[in-house]
């Protein structure tokens, strides 16, 4: 946690799971950020499956901007990297709850409606393993982390 003094602007969130094949991609770049010098008003978070949870309870009137990064299903190439607006993220009905999760996109999109920056960084898996457990990344996702990496460091300067 950062000091009071050094009040945090900016969370990056990964989400996923390291155990479900290409879902731990946000982990995934979540562990390589960790290894980076960042400024100190960035922190950086793995939330794992439970990314709307943490949100919740970490987001307060000195956030300016969130960028989680995910694994997506949107029927892409695997491996490849988008940058997802808010407009495109699903419509679920708020408060949809089942026994694994909490819908993430309601939450961001209501971060938004309320003055919060939110991009999404989504890298298109091709190995979705759950839930049969198999730890680690395809070579195409793999090979997409550094992008990811990339286009977060993009945003954490604008």
């Amino acid at each position: 946690m950062k000091s009071e003094k050094n009040k945090r602007e900016i969370l990056v969130v990964g989400c996923g799971n390291l155990l479900f094949g290409d879902d731990g991609f946000g982990c995934e770049v979540i562990s390589r950020l960790e290894k980076l010098s960042l400024p100190e008003n960035v922190e950086v978070i793995d939330a794992g499956a439970s990314g709307a949870y943490y949100l919740m309870t970490l987001v307060d009137e000195d956030i300016k901007k969130v960028i989680v990064v995910d694994a997506i299903d949107f029927g892409l190439k695997p491996g490849t990297v988008k940058k997802i607006p808010i407009e495109e993220l699903p419509n679920i009905k708020k408060y949809t709850f089942d026994a694994h999760n909490v819908p993430l996109a309601p939450f961001l999109k209501d971060l938004h409606d309320n003055g919060i920056e939110v991009v999404v960084i989504g890298c298109q898996g091709k190995n979705f393993t759950m839930p049969y457990i198999k730890p680690g990344l395809s070579k195409e996702v793999e090979k997409s982390v550094d992008k990811a990496i990339a286009m977060i460091l993009e945003e954490i300067k604008k």
